[in-house]
């Protein structure tokens, strides 16, 4: 642990979160005592997981204070988290230090001596697991922070694999641009995926990814994303990849794309050298195989050859929550659970299952009111647009755990839109009761997804829907 951090005891606010797991995982890897409270495990939600973090030496608290009892502890907890939770207002009596998610993750990424950083509006967790997996696959030891599941580092010891712990001279992470937090971190490499509107305006995007970019000692940078390939002039030194752009240093030879179900297959073309390499990726989708240049293309700018980097790829698992296919029921149903909560996100996963034949079911959940008031409209265009007439989107109200936040607008409005554009769509207000809806509705050959974030429940609810298919 670098700095004034090391060996100070740290207590994590929601340690259970999709965030601050693998943080704490790293945290403790690297040498500091972890301890942590958090809102799900007093409300009984998964108790499988904390079960495990504290079979593995993190002490757990309620979330009543009782955990923060000394002034050397640093508090980490969200920027979001409301003043009234009672560990951030026992730590602020004891004059305890507070750190973001962002400060703490940051503080360790650049202690590094050799880092690589992945920002961008989508992609990024993929993109992150597959360079720790090529790293892995070289010889090396990275520690890995990651905001899902990497299924290639499960083991029986770590389910929650979305971190691992390496070497603390190597450190491989996602970086977000939604909190503004991407400009704490200085990367040996940072890799520029796409510049799209999620939670801020295109303008704060530009200047965010701009510095980011800049701040790299080596860019590397999708020339498919407009917005992106503008921000190469920025860059000291670069690496540029496209699907599309075929004068990308990393690109594609458009003729050699083969999709299937299964995964797509491609020739990889390093202009640089005029070499080219194939690539096996056992995931399908065209966002995937541009997530898998990024990769391919990152490690290159850390030194590993774009042969060895995309033979790699062909070991690589996924991650979980990214399409990820929990079953085929007897008469030939798949249910697929996927992490699309925003609408690019939701595009890609839609424009997969669309490139091959079978009626798309398309379950959603809204990760929250707010994101649903700012991308509603946007998401509502998605599903019109991506699904056919024969197709249904089926919705229910967004997640909503306690606080003070608007619920006037719900996801009632985004079915209102995607009928008025054409589509087929459904606004159930109970959870259970879409799942009841969904297997009246599938019929052999069907693929229902399940969609949404910030909600640990909803790979449970994919089986669960998987559970009641003939």
């Amino acid at each position: 642990m670098s700095g004034s951090l090391a060996g100070r005891p740290l207590f994590f606010c929601g340690i259970g979160g999709s965030g601050m797991l693998p943080l704490a995982q790293i945290a403790q890897g690297l040498g500091s005592p972890v301890a942590g409270s958090d809102r799900s495990r007093d409300q009984g939600r998964t108790p499988e997981k904390f079960a495990w973090l504290e079979s593995h030496g993190f002490t757990l608290f309620p979330q009543d204070g009782s955990g923060v009892t000394s002034p050397d502890q640093v508090l980490i907890a969200s920027a979001a988290i409301e003043d009234t939770v009672p560990e951030v207002a026992r730590a602020r009596e004891l004059g305890c230090e507070r750190l973001s998610r962002a400060e703490l993750l940051s503080t360790l990424f650049n202690a590094a001596d050799f880092s690589i950083a992945v920002g961008g509006t989508s992609g990024k967790s993929t993109v992150t697991g597959m360079i720790a997996w090529i790293l892995a696959e070289a010889g090396h030891e990275p520690t890995v922070m990651n905001g899902a599941v990497m299924k290639n580092f499960v083991t029986p010891a770590n389910p929650f694999a979305s971190a691992r712990i390496g070497s603390r001279d190597l450190f491989v992470s996602e970086v977000d641009e939604s909190d503004g937090s991407i400009a704490l971190y200085r990367p040996t490499v940072g890799v520029l995926l796409n510049v799209s509107l999620d939670h801020k305006s295109i303008e704060e995007l530009r200047v965010l990814f701009g510095n980011f970019v800049a701040t790299a000692g080596t860019a590397v940078i999708n020339l498919d994303s407009p917005e992106a390939g503008y921000l190469v002039p920025r860059a000291e030194a670069s690496v540029t990849f496209g699907v599309r752009s075929t004068a990308a240093d990393i690109t594609i030879d458009p003729e050699s794309i083969d999709q299937s179900e299964l995964g797509i297959r491609a020739a990889v073309i390093d202009n640089r050298r005029r070499e080219v390499f194939p690539l096996i990726l056992p995931m399908p989708g065209l966002h995937n195989l541009s997530n898998a240049l990024a990769a391919i293309a990152a490690a290159s700018a850390a030194g590993i050859a774009v042969g060895h980097a995309a033979y790699a790829l062909r070991s690589f698992e996924g991650l979980a929550r990214r399409f990820d296919v929990i079953g085929t029921s007897p008469s030939g149903i798949s249910v697929i659970d996927d992490f699309g909560h925003n609408p690019e996100k939701c595009a890609a996963t839609l424009r997969t299952l669309k490139a091959t034949p079978g009626r798309v079911i398309a379950f959603f959940q809204p990760h929250g009111y707010g994101p649903l008031r700012q991308m509603g409209e946007e998401l509502a265009k998605t599903f019109a647009r991506e699904l056919d007439s024969d197709d249904i989107a089926v919705m229910c109200d967004p997640v909503y755990f306690g606080g003070t936040v608007d619920r006037s607008v719900g996801s009632e409005r985004i079915v209102a839109q995607i009928k008025v554009s054409g589509g087929q769509a459904e606004h159930i207000p109970a959870r259970e009761a879409c799942a009841d809806r969904i297997a009246d509705l599938a019929r052999a050959g069907d693929r229902i997804v399940v969609m949404g974030a910030r909600d640990d429940t909803l790979t449970e609810f994919a089986r669960s829907i998987l559970a009641r298919l003939p």
